[in-house]
């Protein structure tokens, strides 16, 4: 008989811990400008090399370049930098807030600024994003009112939701933003339904999945890809592989050796696989998906390579498991330097107004927050009524509810 060796289980480790420097080779990057530009009508096979690319647009030098160089304006790039830019001193003010135990809890989106305000300056306001819980920028690119934000991050009596979500768990209808879940993955199955719903009623209307590396390994996740293959759902499923879910390495999740956009072609899905810190890259991507799901050829799976530059929440501390200074060493640099960068090459932004619309984007921020402050914050000691567990469920109260009402006295 011969020899049999054991039989070993692996279990993929990342290339950079604590105290030694990560070794970024794995993220098979490409040029900037090196993929080519499908045509929109493109079988989803005919992706596949796509998929283990990454399409990019500007170079080191901050020039745009390649076949995917979007036909935007400069007033559209100008807006989406305030929309970064405001994204981030929100996170930054917001976390202050948290250690100040005005709100229990808070997620930036520091380093991932890019893939929200980009992705909603190429949708229509009326299609339907599903987000998760770091595509706050899609917020800030439609503009919406930071008092009602902040507000339902305090949990005040402004909270638009009540108290009834946990922070940044946003909900806005009328922004396109659908209900945050704290249940990873739910969002994409309902956005994929929702997709099938906007066809099934003749509507224009197309949804915008979103999903991080490490959800990717729920089950809503194969099942969302199974029925917008067999339907030809017009989504667009969005991967945000920021390289780490918590404290666990995107391998862990099925990154290793291959793509989360490879997934996309194996399911019979177009897929791309994009610089996620390249504006112009993230524009360009998004406007083709969008083509793709409004002229009735199907979903499109893009995963979007970034990093997440901070904790994972205020719960988090990420020195315990990847190296202290890894963001400053991630090969694709930040989003907001490098849309910088190809603005100043335009002559369509410089040095003194970037100082001007970070203090006046400050401003803004610091006078929604005090104004939010004026309704209460955890800080002092604000909680609901106990009659808010009644309210806004049901259209006509059944009488069980009406007696324990009562029986509360409110």
């Amino acid at each position: 008989m011969p020899h049999t060796e054991p039989l070993r289980l692996h279990v993929p480790e990342p290339t950079g811990r604590p105290g030694q420097q990560t070794d970024f080779s794995y993220l098979r990057l490409s040029a900037a400008g090196e993929v080519r530009r499908p045509p929109v009508d493109v079988t989803p096979v005919d992706t596949r090399d796509i998929a283990y690319s990454l399409i990019r647009v500007l170079d080191e030098q901050g020039n745009a370049v390649g076949p995917w160089v979007p036909d935007i304006s400069i007033e559209t790039l100008r807006a989406g930098m305030r929309a970064m830019m405001k994204t981030r001193i929100f996170d930054s003010r917001m976390l202050i807030a948290q250690r100040q135990k005005k709100m229990s809890f808070y997620m930036q989106s520091l380093g991932e600024e890019a893939i929200g305000a980009a992705q909603a300056m190429a949708l229509n306001r009326d299609d339907m994003c599903f987000p998760t819980y770091r595509q706050q920028s899609i917020l800030m690119a439609r503009e919406v009112p930071l008092h009602g934000l902040i507000c339902q991050l305090m949990s005040n009596e402004g909270d638009p939701l009540k108290g009834r979500q946990l922070p940044v768990m946003y909900s806005i209808k009328e922004a396109g933003f659908f209900s945050i879940s704290g249940n990873l993955a739910t969002q994409y199955i309902q956005a994929v339904g929702w997709a099938m719903a906007s066809a099934i009623k003749n509507d224009t209307k197309i949804a915008s999945a979103w999903i991080g590396d490490g959800a990717t390994a729920e089950a809503d996740f194969d099942t969302a890809l199974t029925f917008a293959h067999v339907y030809h759902a017009p989504v667009i499923l969005n991967v945000v592989n920021n390289q780490w879910a918590i404290s666990t390495f995107q391998a862990i999740a099925g990154g290793e050796n291959t793509t989360f956009a490879a997934r996309g072609v194996g399911c019979g899905i177009a897929a791309l696989r994009v610089d996620g810190n390249d504006f112009l890259a993230v524009y360009a991507a998004s406007k083709w998906a969008a083509e793709r799901a409004r002229n009735n050829l199907g979903p499109t799976l893009i995963e979007w390579v970034t990093y997440r530059a901070g904790p994972h929440s205020t719960s988090d501390d990420p020195s315990k498991y990847r190296p202290l200074d890894d963001a400053s060493h991630f090969p694709l640099g930040d989003p907001i330097a490098r849309l910088k960068q190809y603005l100043m090459n335009q002559g369509a932004w410089s040095e003194q107004e970037h100082e001007d619309t970070q203090k006046e984007l400050e401003a803004m921020v610091i006078a929604a927050q005090k104004e939010a402050e004026t309704l209460g914050s955890l800080a002092d000691n604000h909680v609901f009524s106990p009659a808010e567990m009644f309210e806004d469920i049901y259209e006509h109260m059944p009488e069980h509810l009406r007696q324990q009402r009562q029986q509360l006295g409110i």
